[in-house]
């Protein structure tokens, strides 16, 4: 009863308010929003030339992309990569920034990131060869322990602990602005099981994919969602559909699905407010994610 009349008076307390008081909407027209996203639209490189291509130059910040696939498709891998491309340097193309990367399946393996930010200083320093820079002026003798010391680590246990750390991520990344992507491996995972409760489940996961869109849009990074997949009987035949159901996807900005064609990795485009369905190989390497092989051997044949 005292909840209910708190509501009430809350109504009430808002209905006596002049509109203007309490929404904060700056105005702004549909040719000045257009420039704005475009001198902000900033993209994060898969290390993947094809994977980039059909995304428009990598993953958009500002934006919030989900990424699902089956077991064993590469999705850590990517999420891995990213976390390590988002340091690239600005002369490189990058960003030159940070990553924040929540890991609630136990997924993250530290040998395995190490391995992708080892390659990653091993590209940089060949690029640099390549113009004709020193490296250690650039941006001194960069190792693997200095990409990996820029991924800030969290291992959750719980939907109730994911929760309360996507509440503390505003104030986390107003601490430390440097961050310009956050992954979360995987969104679905402590949602899957354990609720009773669906219309609450939906509540949640609708309050928290309010928060990650406007983490992305108030902080200009990019948020990466690895979900997990299951099949779906639709139109006459089983098709790849994500957890936690179409409600989940639309609060989403892109939706990519990776998947297996033949013995070829390959990531689809779902779903785009901006960009066209394609598809693209891709490989997963000891080096972290690349071109796939059958691209190379066709680009040395023409």
């Amino acid at each position: 009863m005292d909840r209910s009349n708190a509501i009430v008076q809350r109504e009430q307390q808002q209905q006596s308010l002049n509109p203007k008081d309490w929404i904060a909407v700056d105005q702004q027209n549909a040719w000045d929003l257009l420039h704005e996203e475009r001198s902000l639209m900033t993209c994060i490189s898969t290390s993947c030339a094809d994977l980039d291509d059909i995304l428009g130059g990598g993953i958009s910040c500002k934006q919030v992309t989900e990424i699902g696939g089956v077991p064993g498709i590469g999705k850590t891998q990517l999420g891995i990569q990213l976390a390590v491309n988002v340091q690239m340097p600005s002369y490189c193309g990058g960003l030159g920034g940070k990553a924040i990367y929540i890991d609630t399946e136990g997924s993250f393996m530290g040998e395995r990131a190490q391995e992708i930010a080892e390659a990653y200083v091993e590209d940089i320093s060949e690029y640099n060869r390549f113009l004709h820079k020193d490296l250690q002026a650039c941006q001194g003798e960069i190792q693997g322990k200095d990409v990996l010391q820029n991924i800030y680590f969290f291992r959750i246990c719980s939907y109730t602990e994911q929760i309360a750390l996507i509440n503390y991520l505003e104030e986390f990344i107003s601490d430390h602005k440097d961050v310009k992507i956050v992954i979360i491996d995987s969104v679905a995972f402590h949602f899957r099981q354990g609720f009773e409760d669906m219309a609450l489940r939906t509540r949640i996961l609708g309050e928290m994919a309010l928060k990650l869109v406007k983490l992305a849009k108030m902080c200009n990074l990019a948020v990466v969602l690895l979900n997990q997949v299951t099949t779906r009987y639709m139109e006459g035949s089983f098709q790849l559909s994500f957890s936690l159901g179409d409600n989940w996807s639309r609060c989403c900005t892109n939706r990519i699905i990776l998947y297996w064609n033949g013995n070829e990795r390959y990531a689809y485009i779902d779903k785009s407010p901006y960009l066209r369905s394609a598809a693209a190989p891709y490989s997963v390497t000891s080096r972290g994610i690349r071109n796939s092989a059958s691209h190379c051997k066709r680009s040395k044949l023409v």
